[in-house]
């Protein structure tokens, strides 16, 4: 579709509009994304008739190729969809790590076959992926991996152990960096995917404190890859990851959202819960101050979120930038996260318990599993040295020791 402006952007969006208040269920008006897996595995039928919707719509996806199963749209219509989305009190349903990571990266790398055969289930959002990259003795220094994958004729044999693979317990198919070479680092790593739903693929949950289990260890013995989900060349799987984590850091970035706040957002939030003043403003000056503070940050770093994913469309990808982008918005999530407790005050401190409602109960976990996001996807400090060098062009000091 061409990239509207003017008058046919507004016939465009009264066009989504419509859509929208003909398909979106109302009971789902204002609930937040049920983002984990945990809750998609059993939707309600109003979930999943909104999934379905968008995913035929191809609007979860709006500005991939429609020949693959997205929206087909430009940058502009993509944006006027997720702005009607938000204005209905609706949430895009199509997500994952299909859409944030791999998806992204197969268009850019895959063969055509590639495309057909895996972009259409998650433009739907029919399947979920996961992602086998960390080890335990390769996180930071990830291209120290050793899960060995072995060339058997048509297909690999995969042999090793992955850790933190989010939603591992839950996931249809793994895309996943192995060892083809032992004999060279960095140039001996090669890029598959396979299905989690064979043998010898064993799943263990790491519990964490917010209550839930996103994070896995995954245990590979003499699992099975053909040779068709190859991705790219033989031991040219580098390459390709670090374009996927420059995908994802722009996903965790936080580009669609911030922190949780029940979907009323802070000011609104803070009115309900603090009070209002004789002008209407929230009671507390200092933490009105601070809010406004928040928002102001926020709308920053959203609209430059925006520049950046244009400037990285013109690029053939997201660049370094997104180390600086992952960096800024987790750190705004987290101060938001930890705002909307602050004003819920002793509602804010609740585990389990008909005193607390479910918003109050979903702050306290969204608070506690964001603080993760400052880790997971490459940690702070590792983007900080993405930054020095790579941004800044800062020397690599300990090339020099």
């Amino acid at each position: 579709m061409a990239d509207f402006g003017g008058g046919d952007l507004d016939a465009f969006r009264s066009e989504v509009r419509g859509w929208v208040e003909a398909n979106f269920p109302a009971s789902l008006k204002g609930k937040p994304n049920p983002m984990m897996r945990e809750e998609r595995s059993n939707p309600s039928p109003d979930q999943e008739a909104w999934r379905k919707a968008v995913g035929a719509k191809g609007w979860g996806t709006p500005t991939w190729p429609a020949e693959y199963g997205g929206g087909g749209l430009s940058a502009a219509e993509g944006r006027v969809v997720m702005q009607e989305f938000q204005r209905a009190g609706a949430y895009n349903p199509i997500g994952g790590m299909g859409v944030m990571m791999f998806g992204p990266t197969l268009l850019e790398y895959g063969t055509e076959d590639q495309k057909k055969e895996h972009i259409p289930p998650i433009c739907r959002g029919d399947l979920q992926w996961c992602q086998g990259f960390s080890e335990p003795g390769a996180g930071s220094d990830l291209a120290s991996l050793q899960c060995k994958a072995e060339d058997k004729g048509d297909h690999f044999v995969i042999n090793g152990q992955k850790i933190w693979t989010s939603g591992a317990q839950y996931a249809d198919w793994c895309f996943c960096l192995v060892r083809t070479d032992t004999s060279k680092k960095h140039e001996g790593i090669s890029f598959v995917l396979f299905t989690m739903h064979q043998p010898g693929v064993e799943v263990r949950p790491i519990p964490l404190i917010a209550g839930n289990s996103p994070f896995c260890e995954t245990f590979f013995t003499d699992a099975i890859a053909d040779k068709k989900n190859l991705v790219g060349p033989l031991n040219g799987g580098w390459t390709i990851a670090k374009r996927l984590l420059q995908h994802e850091r722009s996903g965790l970035s936080g580009a669609g959202g911030g922190g949780y706040a029940g979907g009323r957002g802070l000011p609104k939030l803070a009115k309900d819960y603090v009070g209002v003043d004789e002008q209407g403003r929230v009671a507390d000056s200092d933490l009105r101050t601070r809010i406004i503070l928040n928002e102001i940050d926020g709308r920053a770093f959203q609209q430059t979120a925006v520049r950046a994913m244009m400037e990285a469309k013109g690029n053939s990808g997201p660049s370094a930038a997104t180390s600086i982008m992952k960096n800024a918005g987790t750190r705004w999530m987290q101060d938001k996260a930890e705002l909307t407790l602050e004003i819920m005050g002793h509602q804010g401190l609740g585990w389990e318990g008909d005193a607390f409602t479910g918003e109050e109960l979903g702050a306290v976990r969204s608070w506690l599993g964001g603080k993760a996001t400052t880790i997971y996807g490459g940690s702070q400090e590792v983007q900080n040295n993405i930054i020095s060098k790579r941004i800044l062009g800062l020397p690599d000091l300990t090339q020099n020791n």
